[in-house]
């Protein structure tokens, strides 16, 4: 199929953008790398009257190694995390995420912004930024303003964004020397959406853990203090107490009734954490 006639405008700039959008309303979309629109608009699942191209905007194609976080433009591309082109939070953690998106062409493409912007639930920047603590700035017409990406993520396929407001930049918090990061997904042969994804972020030095049970048909499950999932106490053999049943109650209390479901995510999760405990000397996980 062939998307319907639309027009599109390529503004240079963050304020021509959001003037666009303002003046289009919901008739309006936002088109960045184009990975997840451009099958829309080619299925029509999306028919817009205006397609507003923001891939020529070059203030969203920055990053920035700030005090204590990474900032990084919307339009940051997979690739440029997993090459190495833009600062990492820790060692080889956002490059890891970003090798496993989807194919080599996707990861040319597809940016980090507009993967959080589509709001999949089974997207890899979906996740592993929940578990990271991020936050993002959206642009609009009553100026910027900064959330947690726990309140930007509203539903499956769903944002905070209102009316002529565009997602800019994404703010990751580093993660100390001492922390552990896994990141484990679910999928029938790589490249393909995920059916689970689990991910762990804990920091024995501090005994402080959080996790993710992700790709569950809404924004991912955060457990911002998980440790009742590892006895209550966060050292260098957390990831040996893994309590099954603790994981499995926080996916019935969030609705997921069918225990092979919860038993897949279960699993997922249980070996994130064995791989965050894993640690080799250089900073690389064990797959």
């Amino acid at each position: 199929m062939k998307p319907a006639p639309f027009r599109i405008e390529r503004p240079r700039t963050v304020a021509e953008a959001v003037a666009l959008l303002a003046s289009a309303g919901d008739g309006a979309k936002v088109m960045a790398g184009g990975q997840s629109l451009g099958p829309m608009l080619n299925l029509r699942l999306a028919s817009p009257a205006l397609v507003v191209d923001v891939s020529g905007i070059a203030e969203l194609k920055t990053a920035s190694d700030d005090e204590g976080h990474v900032t990084y433009g919307a339009l940051v591309t997979h690739a440029d995390v997993e090459d190495g082109r833009v600062p990492d939070v820790g060692t080889h953690i956002l490059r890891r995420v970003a090798g496993g998106i989807a194919y080599r062409a996707v990861r040319n493409r597809g940016t980090m912004g507009g993967s959080l912007s589509h709001a999949d639930p089974a997207a890899d920047w979906v996740n592993a930024l929940s578990v990271l603590a991020a936050e993002v700035e959206v642009a609009g017409p009553s100026g910027r303003r900064c959330l947690p990406l726990a309140d930007f993520l509203t539903g499956a396929l769903s944002t905070a964004l209102g009316a002529g407001e565009i997602l800019v930049a994404i703010r990751v918090p580093k993660v100390p020397a001492a922390a552990r990061f896994g990141y484990v997904k679910h999928c029938r042969k790589v490249g393909e959406f995920a059916h689970a994804i689990g991910a762990v972020l804990a920091d024995p030095a501090a005994g402080t853990v959080r996790a993710v049970m992700g790709a569950i048909d809404a924004p991912p499950l955060v457990m911002a203090d998980a440790r009742p999932l590892f006895g209550g106490a966060i050292d260098t053999a957390f990831a040996n107490r893994f309590d099954a049943g603790v994981a499995d109650a926080a996916l019935r209390a969030a609705g997921i009734a069918d225990a092979v479901d919860r038993h897949i995510h279960v699993e997922v999760l249980s070996r994130a954490a064995l791989q965050a405990s894993a640690l080799f000397t250089d900073g690389r996980s064990a797959a």
